[in-house]
């Protein structure tokens, strides 16, 4: 079959697996998540769902929702800008979370309750994609945080530049301060008069993972 247009498909809610539906949404509620809807029925069915701070997509759990065995849900991204920043708060909620690892196998950060294949730490140059840690809800269900910094080509619209939050523009605004300094340094050490015009180049670049400005 084909079509003259496609259609968006946006990804928003995806359902974990629980077993406990008031635990559950008492540990979300602890991590700050916002509640966006608790709805029951008379024939069992109950839906919660949460949005992780900043974030387009939400979880779903509830009963009769799933046929998956509680605690089965892994590798759920939660994509931040600092992962020592997201990791600290974490753990101030009281959350067990591992420390920040960059893995040395492939794949390693997959095995969330291992510590094989993983090197403390971020990764080298800190580079976008290779930097996490990870937790889990009461039941098992497995998020891995992830730091983000710099998109591959062709990962957002090429007509729009955003940030989810105000802690990720605070975060992309820091990166280009620092690139402007070494900017300015390899040209004699003056003032760049145009610094807001290079401030946001290299912000939509870094956003579209475009070449950065020299």
């Amino acid at each position: 079959m084909s079509t003259s247009a496609s259609a968006d498909l946006k990804l928003e809610a995806v359902v974990i697996p629980v077993r406990d539906v008031d635990r559950s949404k008492k540990f979300y509620e602890g991590l700050g998540w916002r509640l966006d809807a608790d709805f029951g029925f008379d024939n069992g069915f109950r839906v919660v769902q949460f949005t992780p701070p900043g974030s387009p997509a939400s979880i779903q759990f509830g009963t009769n929702i799933t046929n998956a065995a509680p605690g089965t849900a892994e590798g759920l991204y939660l994509v931040v800008s600092d992962v020592h920043r997201a990791r600290d708060f974490l753990a101030a909620q009281g959350v067990d979370i591992s420390k920040v690892f960059h893995p040395e196998s492939p794949g390693s950060q997959f095995q969330p309750l291992a510590d094989e294949g993983r090197a403390d730490g971020t990764a080298g140059d800190r580079a976008s994609y290779g930097s996490f840690a990870t937790f889990a809800d009461p039941d098992g269900n497995v998020f891995l945080l992830q730091e983000v910094t710099k998109r591959l080509p062709g990962r957002i619209e090429a007509t729009a530049t955003s940030y989810a939050s105000v802690t990720d523009l605070v975060e992309a605004l820091k990166r280009a301060a620092a690139a402007h300094g070494e900017h300015e340094a390899r040209n004699g050490g003056e003032h760049d008069a145009n610094w807001p015009e290079w401030y946001a180049a290299y912000m939509v670049a870094e956003s579209h993972g475009e070449q950065l400005p020299d």
